[in-house]
């Protein structure tokens, strides 16, 4: 291989992220479908002379973005962009309809206390009827009513076979060293794998997350704004023979 072959690449960066502050690995980031890096620097300069041109150039506040695309998210990858750990509890709602019998009807999990909610089948969300809870079980008291379908909402907890994130106002996103490769071709058919270092980077909080039921599947983007570590380096490439 020639040492300054010249090659083309149209493959994505496989990226293993570690943390930043004990350099343990985080996340194999092996199924993104985009990732794109962005360097920049702001430029002014030194001018004189009559119309006044530039002289001299200053260069400064180098910074850069790695922006990830990806339709397959592990929980690990929200635990990322939220800044806190994945947790193995959660509380949601719940709808069911169900057959009242004698004027009671066995709700599928326990629920939290106070959060159940039942309406007759035909008036869902409409006027509430009058319950005690007791366990799973909810008796209905109003007058006049005759056993028949019901909607019921309520909140459980679930506490195994669940992974959960949350993102509050308190935690934000931790710092990272990613570390990349991806193949090249040059053009005397030789492959070179060409191997990237991001110093440190630090996901955006920001994210947006659209479910639909058609077009693409769901992706999401991650930007990560690089930073200088200790030593001042923020970005670097190698290229390696196969």
């Amino acid at each position: 291989m020639a040492f300054n072959p010249n090659m083309a690449n149209k493959e994505v960066a496989n990226l293993i992220l570690l943390n930043y502050k004990d350099n343990t690995p985080f996340l194999n980031f092996d199924f993104a479908n985009v990732t794109t890096t962005s360097l920049t620097a702001n430029r002014v300069f030194a001018t004189g002379g009559q119309g006044a041109p530039n002289r001299v150039g200053f260069d400064s506040e180098r910074n850069g973005t790695l922006v990830i695309e990806t339709q397959i998210t592990p929980m690990k990858l929200y635990a990322m962009l939220s800044g806190s750990e994945i947790l193995t509890t959660a509380t949601f709602l719940k709808r069911e309809i169900l057959t009242s019998a004698t004027k009671a009807v066995t709700l599928t999990e326990t629920p939290v206390a106070g959060s159940v909610y039942i309406y007759k089948d035909g008036d869902d969300c409409g006027t509430e009827l009058t319950i005690t809870v007791a366990d799973k079980v909810a008796t209905i008291s109003d007058v006049g009513y005759t056993d028949g379908s019901v909607i019921a909402y309520y909140l459980t907890s679930v506490t195994t076979g669940v992974q959960s994130v949350k993102f509050n106002s308190t935690t934000f996103p931790k710092s990272f060293i990613i570390h990349g490769t991806t193949p090249w071709i040059t053009e005397d058919d030789e492959g070179v794998t060409m191997h990237l270092t991001y110093y440190k980077a630090l996901p955006q909080s920001t994210i947006d997350l659209a479910f639909s039921n058609t077009g693409d599947p769901t992706s999401i983007t991650i930007t990560c704004d690089l930073l200088a570590n200790g030593s001042g380096d923020i970005y670097e490439m190698a290229i390696v023979e196969n």
